[in-house]
């Protein structure tokens, strides 16, 4: 009576690649076993991070501008500074100028020379009050219009800045730019220190957005091109 054959003592199995016990992978009739870990990313998709997803805006994901530096952001308040100031002397120069033009054709010989000194003087005064009148709508109209329409003032431009939408990366859009411009406009009621403080707060945010107080109320930030 035989075990087995020379070649197979004792009724070992004829694949010696099978063993005693649970059945190997690949077998007919069992099911492929699910494989330890985090479950691969299907062909064709890029793997993405464990943990919670990433959120849509800024900073986050990949493409995401760098965010703007102060230095930048000094540098773009100061040309528009200057462009203004260049704008203010021109006209308060032209007011001044008609002003003092009507001063001397006073006749200092005249009963009325007194009154007409003081009605010089008067339009003096008005027009710089006028220049000052000016400016201030042409920089509701600039700040505004460029920052919510185009993204940004002629300084941003120049030192390749942009203000976009936290959430979106998109231009601000007239209503978030208008709060982002008229804090500082009321800060600068108190004798301008509410303003100062409100472009020198990206130096306390903790955000990593260096996001101002306006920024914050208008769910912007500044970014580099």
């Amino acid at each position: 009576m035989s075990f087995g054959s020379p070649n197979q003592p004792y009724g070992q199995p004829q694949n010696p690649q099978q063993g005693y016990g649970y059945p190997q992978q690949g077998q007919p009739g069992y099911p492929q076993q699910p494989g330890y870990g985090y479950p691969q990313a299907p062909q064709g998709v890029p793997p993405q991070g464990y943990g919670y997803p990433q959120q849509p805006g800024y900073p986050g994901g990949p493409g995401t501008p760098r965010v703007a530096s102060m230095g930048r952001r000094f540098g773009a308040r100061l040309i528009d500074g200057v462009a203004f100031g260049i704008i203010y002397f021109v006209l308060a120069a032209i007011g001044v100028a008609g002003s003092f033009s009507a001063a001397q054709d006073c006749d200092p010989y005249a009963a009325d020379y007194n009154t007409c000194i003081n009605d010089a003087s008067t339009n003096i005064v008005a027009s710089i009050g006028a220049v000052v009148g000016v400016l201030a709508l042409i920089g509701l109209l600039y700040e505004w219009l460029m920052v919510g329409l185009v993204g940004a003032t002629l300084g941003k431009m120049a030192v390749g800045l942009r203000v976009v939408k936290v959430d979106t990366g998109q231009k601000p859009g007239l209503g978030s730019s208008f709060i982002r411009w008229i804090i500082p406009i009321v800060g600068s009621l108190a004798c301008g220190i509410g303003q100062l403080l409100v472009y020198l707060s990206p130096f306390w945010d903790k955000s990593g957005r260096q996001q101002g107080w306006h920024d914050k109320a208008a769910s912007t930030m500044v970014v580099q091109n």
